[in-house]
């Protein structure tokens, strides 16, 4: 039987890690940085984490709001969505994620682009 993407992505320790990874890309990417600049990183990053468990198999640990509600009214252009697409490329192969684990991820991250790209 196949693992699931959330025990191939490292279970809670490796997605904590990658999840962390992807929030410090966005805060250096200068395409998004900016709507990041008053955040609370540390919960920034827990809400990451809890919902990319949860997304991928793992225990029913997130919390926050879903993506068009945590979206709504920030007008993301297709241009930032893609920027921040790259930022999780770069997290994932920084964590040593095999390609078949990297292409599921960004489909699953891809699925969402409705809900996130609102303009």
């Amino acid at each position: 039987m196949d693992k699931s993407l959330f025990e191939r992505l490292g279970g809670t320790e490796g997605i904590t890690n990658i999840a962390s990874d992807v929030v410090e890309n966005h805060l250096v990417n200068k395409t998004v940085a900016t709507r990041f600049a008053k955040s609370d990183i540390p919960k920034l990053k827990n809400a990451a984490a809890t919902f990319f468990i949860s997304g991928t198999g793992g225990p029913d640990v997130y919390k926050g709001k879903d993506m068009l509600a945590s979206h709504q009214g920030m007008n993301i252009s297709a241009v930032e969505f893609m920027s921040v697409l790259d930022d999780a490329l770069a997290a994932l192969k920084k964590n040593d994620i095999a390609q078949r684990e990297q292409e599921e991820v960004l489909f699953v991250l891809y699925s969402m682009r409705s809900q996130i790209v609102l303009v």
